[in-house]
């Protein structure tokens, strides 16, 4: 995890509810998409651990009041996640396409991200309230798309031969991921935090 990564959250409520008076605040979106869109094409889902607002949000903000509850598996499940990615992708289409005949087009398209800023967060809250604070990562639509776009890069390793099988690696995963069967698991998010608790060192990116 990067050093700036806990002072990313604050965004979030900016861009959510600032957003509604000043829509130019929707377009920071397309920086966070843009950024995420590249940075999976080399480490897959490490914008999520390291560079995403939202992210950080629940990590240190939402964190404080989860109950933290174990994570529905549901919403990992690409029978959730798939729809809810198509469902965004197209009513943001439609509203843009919509938006682009009417006047004061560009406040119109940044109150769009917005909204949608502000339902996936408000939906985010109550999610990770209720259970893990990271608990929309599993089904987050931008999360699966980097999980397809570079799932199988920079992932992460283990040596067998000098883990004790302590399990403090899973204990700290935001995820909730078995982190040593993880070789393959294209949704580790690179946060590091298994990294930095192993006790003899046997995992590295």
């Amino acid at each position: 995890m990067l050093k700036i990564t806990p002072y990313l959250g604050p965004s979030v409520l900016i861009v959510s509810i600032g957003g509604l008076w000043y829509p130019m605040l929707g377009y920071f979106l397309l920086l966070v998409m843009g950024t995420l869109l590249i940075t999976s094409m080399f480490r897959g889902r490490w914008f999520c651990g390291n560079l995403c607002p939202r992210g950080s949000y629940f990590d240190y903000g939402i964190i404080k009041i989860s109950k933290k509850k174990k994570i529905p598996k549901i919403l990992s499940s690409m029978w959730v996640r798939i729809p809810a990615f198509a469902v965004m992708m197209a009513f943001m289409l439609y509203r843009i396409s919509v938006t682009l005949a009417a006047q004061n087009t560009i406040e119109l398209i940044g109150m769009i991200f917005v909204s949608m800023c502000l339902v996936t967060t408000l939906i985010g809250t109550i999610l990770g309230g209720y259970f893990n604070a990271r608990s929309w990562c599993n089904a987050c639509p931008m999360g699966t798309m980097q999980r397809f776009i570079g799932g199988k890069k920079y992932q992460l390793k283990m040596d067998p031969e000098s883990c004790v099988d302590c399990k403090k690696c899973e204990k700290v995963c935001p995820m909730e991921l078995e982190v040593r069967d993880i070789g393959n698991n294209p949704d580790c998010i690179k946060c590091g935090r298994c990294v930095d608790i192993c006790p003899k060192d046997s995992l590295t990116f």
